[in-house]
């Protein structure tokens, strides 16, 4: 069904929802409120009767971090599809084209469906789309609603083929825009290999009616032994292949005034993407350069900390973690060693293991530093944590830890507190997964 309302509009339909088991963490008490009425309590995250574990998500280290990739993509003269799959959550796809997205990046027909239920109106699905129910799907989305833009991958003669035949008995009228993929080099994931294998699927294209060719399109985290130049040579085949695609006139089924689109950028070489985008050369039409990073919504205490571009130029800013997971010690059985309530079904544990941040006193809610205390396993409901000699911890303590990996923490809740610094609920973000 094509989108009705706008993202803003849609999403206060969630509010709507009422407080139930449904929902880790929240305050029993609260049973059968809308999460509208519960967010206008206030609520404290410590006091307010939440039950542990609880994620927790910075209001104000989520606002400063959607500031910020506006004003790098600004900066860079970039057009921004955030990925959808980080966070999977309609709030925050609304806040992020209130500043200034372009539209929202999806990986699978599911995510779109989601996206379209809440009013997003640019989808770009970085996947090539073969199954021909999501295809008929789309196809009615597209027809249905006018200024409804989509575009997806293609990299095989035999995906084109598969995407034509299941339009064609969709009865599809309008045809799907389609991008070429390009691979990152032998051994990385999807996209064609070579510049030869990118026309063929070029020609399969134009074949069709049911399919436009829009634009080229990658993915340079995938690049063999990543490097800065590495990377940036295979950005300059991207750009060398939309330039010599319209060169051949790929693109003539483009109208007037509509842009050839050329995309990539991950969340740990976009610095590099706006280098090489910055030098695309004129082409027969103008080029959206799309950039679709999407984990420094939240960005995290672990590996995008790590490999953020930002660290390579500080002087464009910083991205600030804003997830932090609360859990209670439940057990002190040795001097060395403790056990909280938080497991593998509540903290992303995929790249690295939650870092013990801070705790906070059971006896008068003061907060100090979790100096010697590292969080070693995790099970499925406990946190393994050792303890050094001197570390301040007892049954009934919450420890306060960093996450790594935006994208499986956010897809453990349903429900995430939206948190200020003096630790005042004032929303719930709702996720999809």
């Amino acid at each position: 069904m094509a989108a009705e309302q706008s993202p803003e509009q849609s999403v206060t339909s969630l509010a709507g929802e009422r407080v139930d088991h449904r929902f880790k963490a929240l305050p029993p008490d609260a049973e059968g409120l809308t999460v509208g009425a519960l967010a206008a309590e206030r609520r404290n995250l410590f006091t307010g009767g939440f039950t542990t574990p609880v994620l927790a998500l910075s209001a104000e280290s989520v606002e400063a971090n959607l500031a910020l990739l506006e004003t790098y993509a600004e900066r860079h003269g970039l057009a921004f599809a955030p990925h959808g799959k980080t966070s999977m959550s309609p709030q925050l796809f609304a806040r992020q084209l209130e500043y200034g997205a372009w539209g929202i990046t999806a990986a699978v027909p599911h995510q779109a469906r989601v996206y379209r239920a809440y009013g997003i109106a640019r989808i770009f699905l970085a996947n090539e789309l073969v199954d021909a129910v999501a295809l008929r799907w789309l196809a009615g989305e597209l027809d249905s609603d006018p200024d409804f833009t989509f575009a997806c991958y293609v990299d095989s003669v035999r995906g084109v083929e598969l995407m034509d035949e299941a339009l064609r008995a969709a009865g599809a009228v309008r045809p799907v825009d389609v991008v070429v993929e390009l691979g990152a080099g032998e051994g990385a994931r999807t996209g064609a290999r070579t510049e030869a294998d990118c026309a063929a699927v070029a020609d399969a294209v134009a074949a069709t009616s049911t399919l436009r060719l829009v634009g080229v399109a990658g993915y340079e985290g995938e690049v063999p032994d990543a490097s800065p130049e590495r990377v940036r040579e295979w950005l300059r085949r991207l750009v060398a292949l939309a330039a010599d695609f319209d060169t051949a006139g790929r693109f003539a089924a483009l109208g007037d005034g509509e842009e050839i689109l050329v995309s990539a950028g991950g969340s740990a070489w976009f610095d590099a993407v706006a280098d090489v985008f910055a030098g695309i050369p004129a082409l027969s039409r103008p080029v959206l350069k799309l950039l679709r990073s999407g984990a420094y919504v939240s960005h995290d205490d672990g590996h995008y900390r790590h490999l953020t571009p930002f660290n390579r130029i500080p002087e464009e800013g910083t991205l600030q973690p804003a997830f932090r997971l609360w859990a209670q010690v439940v057990s002190r059985p040795t001097p060395g060693q403790a056990f909280v309530n938080a497991g593998k079904r509540d903290a992303a544990y995929d790249l690295d293991l939650p870092e013990a941040q801070v705790v906070r006193s059971a006896r008068d809610g003061s907060v100090r530093p979790a100096t010697g205390i590292t969080v070693s396993g995790l099970s499925d409901q406990h946190g393994w944590v050792r303890t050094e000699e001197g570390a301040e911890l007892e049954v009934g303590d919450w420890i306060g830890m960093g996450l790594s990996h935006p994208c499986t923490s956010f897809d453990k809740w349903q429900l995430i507190p939206l948190v200020e610094a003096d630790g005042t609920v004032t929303d719930y973000i709702r996720t999809f997964f």
